[in-house]
């Protein structure tokens, strides 16, 4: 009798340490949220506490609304994004990628339509600019799904009036038959690009998927300056950890003096910004040296036609 009553206690203590895991995570969780909450208005605050300042919208993450206009020029968002044309199609073409910190998507969509990967995923913190992700996503689909229907039509006109001019029955069948095999191999990018909230360095989701190539592309310096050192060692062994054997990580790192310049939009920001010991210049010898990433390349050299600002390096390092 004594047993059966040790291995009950046993029972109920066990489901007492269940019970106060899962409410610790919850907490923790909340704790996270609340932080990034009161970092955005702390950094709002700041603005409107002074009255002699114009005010202004204040991004304590990066999370840039139409970003790609400063980056490429106003008006010109559509347009390819410089930073492409150094990427190697080898990097992406069949392969599962990672964008962290896509803004509003643009660069990812680009990325999937030209170097056709099997699947890219969007990840940013912001909800807002994950829906505006969405919504160019489906505008982009729209547009293709039209041009597609255009040279469609334009096929079966041309395939018309030669089965007119030669009245060959042989020559309408194949040519239905070659256009209708081009058409079914290819793969819509709704099926391709997806994009989810997520902040990144605090997720604690257990990976769902492995990735051939990631790309982190302007935003380790908003991870440093809101989470610290600690941030972006945890974002560097997480892209780790994430890269399959033989992966790709695209890294574009922000330069100290831009650092300088967004250091106070936050009490958070302007705090460990003082606290900072890995400045960008050391990256390279942490991600090689201390993460494990056995080479890198800079592919720098080939960027052209960026706006002065965004003149920033462009590494990728193999793990």
């Amino acid at each position: 009798m004594s047993e059966e009553n040790e291995n009950k206690h046993k029972e109920m203590r066990k489901t007492e340490k269940k019970k106060k895991k899962h409410e610790s995570e919850k907490e923790e969780e909340k704790e996270k949220e609340s932080k990034e909450a009161e970092a955005k208005s702390s950094a709002q605050a700041q603005v409107m506490n002074n009255p002699k300042k114009k005010r202004k919208l204040v991004f304590p993450f990066g999370n840039y609304k139409n970003y790609y206009g400063y980056r490429i020029g106003p008006g010109r968002e559509v347009e390819e994004d410089p930073r492409i044309k150094v990427l190697k199609k080898e990097w992406f073409e069949g392969k599962d990628c990672l964008d962290i910190g896509c803004n509003s998507g643009i660069i990812t969509i680009q990325i999937a339509k030209k170097y056709k990967c099997k699947s890219i995923l969007g990840l940013d913190i912001d909800s807002g600019l994950i829906e505006d992700a969405f919504w160019y996503l489906r505008k982009v689909v729209k547009m293709e799904s039209a041009q597609k229907k255009q040279a469609s039509d334009s096929n079966v006109t041309a395939v018309q009036e030669v089965n007119r001019s030669e009245k060959c029955s042989n020559l309408s069948n194949e040519s239905n038959k070659g256009s209708s095999h081009d058409s079914s191999g290819e793969r819509d990018l709704s099926d391709i690009v997806s994009f989810r909230r997520e902040n990144f360095v605090q997720s604690r989701h257990p990976p769902d998927k492995y990735y051939d190539t990631i790309l982190c592309l302007s935003v380790t310096k908003w991870i440093h300056l809101n989470w610290g050192d600690d941030g972006l060692i945890t974002l560097f062994s997480k892209i780790w950890r994430l890269l399959q054997p033989g992966g790709i990580f695209v890294l574009e790192p922000q330069p100290w003096e831009s650092y300088e310049k967004n250091r106070r939009v936050s009490e958070t920001t302007a705090s460990n910004y003082r606290s900072i010991m890995f400045r960008p210049e050391r990256f390279q010898e942490i991600l090689l040296y201390k993460i494990g990433f056995r080479k890198v390349e800079d592919v720098t050299s080939e960027l052209s036609g960026t706006r002065t600002g965004f003149d920033r390096p462009i590494f990728a390092f193999y793990k």
